[in-house]
């Protein structure tokens, strides 16, 4: 039995993200995205913990969460233009996915191993977004690792942090390719 799969191959080695600002309605509904959910959630995940959660972001929750990046980032101190910049995937978003970072108690599998899984399902749900013909792309940003502004905007817990906001909506431009690493360059081999 063969397990090659040379068009998911192809996808992989040609993938790019879409810049969340050119992503523009419509989202995908409620019943598309479930199958890219359960891809995600396909991810590497020692122990079986489920070390994540989703929180799904429709267009109605973008301006709550505009708004409570503009007050945070007053409260902290930050620029006018970090502001800005935060708030743009909110006032631009069409619909986002909050992959939740869930550290779960383990004798066996390590906080960072939790963190690596969380990593892999954002992603998981960036490629399968993008294979399923959907314009995608991961962030986060200030407020993501802002303990309050997660607390007011999704609820989390003390054991819970944003992992990414993975953006999804129909792609209005390709962007140009960009510069990728020298794989030689950063390879090492050890044959012994």
């Amino acid at each position: 039995m063969s397990l090659k799969n040379p068009a998911a191959l192809d996808f992989l080695q040609s993938r790019r993200s879409r810049p969340a600002k050119t992503l523009i309605a419509p989202a995908p509904t409620r019943d598309e995205l479930l199958p890219l959910l359960t891809a995600a959630a396909r991810s590497p995940d020692h122990g079986k913990l489920e070390p994540w959660r989703f929180i799904v972001l429709e267009k109605g929750a973008m301006s709550r969460l505009s708004a409570l990046t503009q007050d945070r980032g007053i409260a902290l101190g930050k620029t006018p233009e970090e502001i800005d910049k935060a708030r743009n995937q909110f006032d631009m978003g069409q619909l986002a996915v909050a992959v939740i970072e869930v550290q779960k108690p383990s004798e066996k599998i390590p906080a960072i191993e939790q963190t690596y899984s969380a990593g892999a399902v954002c992603l998981a749900l960036l490629n399968a977004a993008l294979a399923a013909g959907w314009g995608a792309n991961w962030l986060s940003g200030w407020q993501a690792h802002d303990p309050e502004f997660c607390r007011k905007a999704f609820g989390l817990q003390n054991n819970e942090r944003v992992a990414g906001l993975i953006h999804i909506a129909t792609e209005s431009k390709a962007p140009p390719e960009r510069p990728r690493p020298d794989v030689a360059a950063i390879t090492e081999w050890v044959a012994e």
